[in-house]
């Protein structure tokens, strides 16, 4: 696809979301996109590889959370992968500050290597496990924002995401369809981690068929000392 048509379809679908978007973060998008595809013949980064493809399933679908994140939020996303949706969000957002964390160094150095073409500033990386970084006093309860995309049911999820969120922050899970199930079954640990549902948001991506879910989940009391459990228990023993 010719540049020009990706961003002019960037720049649409971002309408279609009620977000500007400017000149510059257009072509950072599009310099992201080029550094995935072009990474991506050497390490399996993602299996979504085309331009329109990308620009939908990947940058659109992670800035549409960005309704959720207040000025100035310090955000850390977890299990992020080639920096989604941390990347898009920091690049749309200037005024935010990001923390990327992912298991896998070969990720991690990915994303490095983004961030330093696309010169982005207030946004670091971690090579770390969500049950690891949880426990370090330098990471505890020290966020605003914890946010996830496509990375364990929601009750495991939220014993990687609430210790690292402040009192009175928030969890962002972002979810594909048919979530029903998995809100019923997370209430318990939702409950024991200190959280409570504040908010669910069902959508379609725009100019398509593709349905998400936003899971919102306000933190109202300290996570108990105890969680998370060592590294590999909450998906081998979720609490429910």
């Amino acid at each position: 696809m010719k540049k020009e048509e990706w961003i002019e379809i960037l720049k649409n679908q971002c309408k279609n979301l009620n977000m500007s978007i400017n000149e510059n973060q257009l072509e950072q998008l599009h310099m992201y996109m080029k550094l995935l595809q072009k990474c991506n013949e050497s390490i399996n980064l993602t299996s979504i590889i085309e331009d329109k493809d990308i620009l939908q399933k990947h940058f659109i679908d992670s800035i549409t959370i960005i309704p959720y994140i207040d000025y100035k939020d310090n955000i850390i996303d977890v299990g992020t992968g080639a920096g989604f949706p941390g990347i898009p969000i920091k690049i749309a957002r200037e005024d935010v500050k990001v923390t990327l964390l992912d298991s896998l160094n070969k990720r991690v150095n990915f994303m490095k290597e983004v961030i330093s073409n696309l010169n982005l500033s207030n946004i670091q990386t971690i090579h770390g496990r969500a049950e690891d970084i949880g426990k370090n006093s330098n990471f505890r309860e020290k966020f605003d924002v914890a946010t996830s995309r496509a990375v364990a049911p929601l009750n495991i999820l939220v014993e990687y995401l609430m210790p690292l969120v402040k009192k009175g922050g928030r969890c962002i899970c972002m979810k594909g369809k048919d979530i029903k199930e998995e809100l019923e079954i997370s209430k318990k640990a939702i409950n024991i981690l200190g959280g409570e549902l504040e908010k669910v948001h069902e959508f379609y991506l725009p100019q398509s068929n593709i349905k998400r879910n936003i899971i919102i989940i306000r933190k109202m009391k300290d996570t108990p000392s105890k969680y998370p459990r060592k590294a590999g228990t909450p998906s081998k023993e979720p609490i429910q």
